[in-house]
């Protein structure tokens, strides 16, 4: 890695008992350009105000709007390939979880709903291509992306984020914890 990237991991975990977690972060290395910051921090930000929508009662559709508004007042746009998705001893499975605005979604979260969130935004287009590995995803025009994601399980009152940090049992931005 150069001193200026920003570096994009993905982990899953399948535990014991049968359940499967999903998390990802994005980290500054060095000193990372203005652009590079804000796309991280939009990113995050993203993910931030999706999660405070999550309780009973709210449609699955509606994260996406929230998501592509927070990106967009900061100039980014908003992955339309991936969503997030329910998660339990079944790795991807229903709902799906958009995250763009006006998306076709069904569904309404409910107490014991395990789900991700996930977006990818990028300081670009919001179109991707997949390399010849299937598996490496990039920005069509070139420029960089960011993501955050966690597990959420929906509680009477919002969601626990089952992903989270110890001692960081809601989202709150601070570049110490991203920057390498």
């Amino acid at each position: 890695f150069c001193k200026r990237d920003i570096v994009n991991v993905d982990v899953t975990t399948y535990s014991r008992g049968g359940y499967h977690g999903d998390l990802n972060e994005t980290f500054c290395v060095g000193n990372v350009d203005a652009d590079g910051r804000r796309v991280v921090q939009t990113a995050f930000e993203c993910l931030q105000g999706a999660l405070a929508m999550v309780k009973p009662g709210t449609l699955y559709r509606d994260l996406g709007s929230t998501i592509q508004r927070v990106a967009a007042a900061n100039k980014c746009s908003v992955v339309r390939t991936y969503c997030g998705h329910g998660i339990g001893s079944l790795f991807h499975t229903a709902p799906n979880v958009p995250h763009y605005a006006k998306n076709k979604a069904k569904g309404v979260m409910k107490e014991g709903h395990v789900f991700t969130v996930e977006p990818m935004i990028n300081l670009g287009s919001y179109a991707d291509l997949t390399w010849g590995d299937n598996w490496t995803a990039v920005t069509s025009d070139g420029k960089r992306s960011a993501q955050f994601e966690h597990t959420v399980l929906v509680t009477k009152d919002g969601c626990e984020i089952l992903t989270a940090r110890e001692n960081e049992p809601v989202m709150k931005w601070d570049p110490d914890l991203i920057q390498r």
